[in-house]
């Protein structure tokens, strides 16, 4: 499994790989025609409430990923569209749209999936 991060705003084709925007919100001043990815996962987003309760707060990220992967662990149709994406593909690209590129929902859902590989 290969889960490479990327913003959104790159607009780089490269690496090659299936490209997935994992925010819940359209990226701002980026058309429909223009956008460069194959699949828009929203539901694998983080929630409303807990998105803006995050508000990209470094303090907050230990008990944000805690909340999240409760989300996750709930929600198994978008989990399981997930993982078929990511045994069906080599390399899979998670694009988001947050300025902060150490502390967000692709992040935390790379860690995610990782996490549930090392588990079976």
């Amino acid at each position: 499994m290969n889960i490479i991060l990327r913003r959104v705003y790159a607009h780089d084709a490269e690496p090659a790989g299936i490209r997935g925007l994992v925010d819940r919100l359209w990226p701002r001043g980026i058309s429909k025609s223009a956008a460069l990815w194959d699949v828009w996962l929203k539901d694998i987003a983080p929630s409303d409430n807990l998105r803006k309760w995050f508000a990209h707060d470094e303090a907050k990220w230990p008990e944000f990923k805690k909340r999240y992967f409760a989300e996750l662990d709930a929600a198994s149709s978008a989990v399981a569209q997930m993982l078929t994406i990511l045994r069906q593909n080599p390399t899979v690209i998670l694009l988001y749209a947050a300025k902060a590129t150490e502390i967000n929902n692709a992040v935390a859902l790379k860690d995610y999936f990782e996490e549930k590989a090392r588990e079976n």
